[in-house]
């Protein structure tokens, strides 16, 4: 998966994945069912929580035979570190949370109790609360999911011949993107709108700037990856900047911002109830639980501004299943279109356009995205047809072990390998 230095950058993907036995041990049966699968991502789910240092984690798993929801929380308490302000939000928002659809507690990061210890940043040491559980309606941060959204506005405008992949960033926003150095990579004349999709561009990542942390503009976030030492055009480097372009190119064709283009033409559609695209809006829409960054900060609050068009998206488990199961079941492109979102050759295999794979150690390959900003981590993974689809989160910047997630994707997808004690 691409590089994890920043909040929203996703790890590079991992191919021919290996789970160890130990994990499975409990979710190993004889007989062929759904149950099997549930048994062996719920033995692995936990694992977020106690070996992923995760105040709470769940998932969400859609496939012909039904919907499967499940979470977990920490055992005890979890530490917190708040400031003044900050304990004044929780207050105000936790009383209005709600519980959801399901009754089974608070989602994008346990919703913490006004009631709870709190204390300023800077005394002996942060309070300690218990987590409470994720809840299958809650909305959170989704991060780099952005990026599937927006590569799915723009090969919807290429199948309407609005724009063609082959087209430069000078064609679309001339004179924006014009390196430093004359014979840079970096020059908007010589980049196509392909390789902002594909991470090919040489562009450099504006939040090795930011951190990830500082609301920009994306003209701001463009002048700051331009200062930037570049990568090598062609090659495959993750950066936040292509999605940032990408989102500037959809407003110069169409009028409107990418948010709005993304609203009718996907989220409508698909009846997304949970998914907006909040702009400049700190607030989480209710309900809503706490998120917290892996010192125990709570970062509930977020300006969205500090990501745009490469992940500032604000969703739910539900709504992501549903988006990934379209779009790969070709609700939402034509053919050509979504051949050419699942063609890795010109990033060598790491990534399509705004999708990547992961091939898993049965054989089975799966596609989707991960998403990482301050206080929530979240990935979706799904087979080629969109029949099954997978998303699990956590509350927090990402887990702390990543064998984790390649042994749920796995639990998941390869119930045959998991029955012949192949793995």
């Amino acid at each position: 998966m691409p590089p994890t230095r920043t909040p929203m950058t996703p790890r590079k993907p991992m191919a021919h994945l290996a789970v160890p036995m130990a994990l499975f041990l409990l979710a190993v049966a004889p007989t062929a069912s759904r149950a099997q699968v549930a048994t062996s991502t719920d033995t692995v789910l936990p694992l977020l929580v106690a070996r992923g240092h995760a105040p709470a984690a769940a998932l969400l798993a859609d496939d012909p035979s039904g919907t499967r929801y499940a979470h977990a929380e920490a055992e005890g308490r979890w530490p917190v570190a708040t400031t003044a302000a900050t304990t004044a939000t929780t207050s105000a928002t936790a009383t209005t949370s709600g519980d959801g659809n399901d009754g089974r507690g608070v989602g994008s990061g346990g919703s913490e109790d006004p009631r709870g210890d709190t204390a300023e940043v800077g005394r002996e040491g942060p309070p300690a609360r218990q987590p409470e559980p994720l809840r299958r309606a809650d909305h959170f941060r989704a991060g780099s999911i952005t990026k599937t959204f927006i590569a799915t506005v723009v090969l919807q405008l290429a199948a309407e011949h609005r724009l063609s992949l082959s087209d430069s960033v000078e064609d679309h926003l001339p004179g924006l993107v014009r390196g430093e150095n004359g014979g840079r990579g970096d020059d908007g004349r010589r980049i196509t709108l392909r390789a902002l999709l594909t991470h090919t561009s040489g562009l450099a990542d504006f939040t090795a700037a930011t951190g990830g942390t500082t609301p920009v503009t994306p003209r701001q976030a463009v002048r700051l990856a331009l200062s930037l030492p570049p990568a090598v055009p062609g090659r495959f480097f993750y950066s936040n900047t292509n999605y940032v372009l990408l989102g500037l190119v959809v407003e110069q064709v169409t009028g409107t911002s990418y948010a709005a283009e993304a609203e009718h033409r996907i989220i409508a559609p698909l009846r997304l109830t949970g998914t907006s695209f909040p702009g400049a809006r700190s607030s989480l829409p209710d309900p809503h639980g706490r998120a917290y960054s892996a010192d125990g900060s709570d970062v509930t609050d977020l300006d969205p501004r500090t990501a745009g068009a490469a992940g500032e998206l604000v969703t739910t488990l539900p709504d992501v299943n549903r988006f990934y199961g379209a779009l790969l079941g070709g609700d939402l492109l034509p053919p050509r279109q979504l051949r050419e979102m699942l063609d890795t050759r010109a990033a060598h295999g790491a990534y399509g356009m705004g999708l990547y794979p992961v091939r898993l150690s049965c054989g089975t390959t799966v596609w989707g995205h991960n998403g990482r900003i301050s206080g929530s981590y979240v990935r979706t993974a799904a087979t080629a047809d969109g029949r099954h689809v997978l998303t699990y989160r956590v509350n927090t910047d990402a887990p702390a072990d990543p064998d984790l997630e390649p042994a749920l994707l796995t639990a998941e997808f390869c119930p045959r390998a998991l029955r012949s004690g192949i793995l």
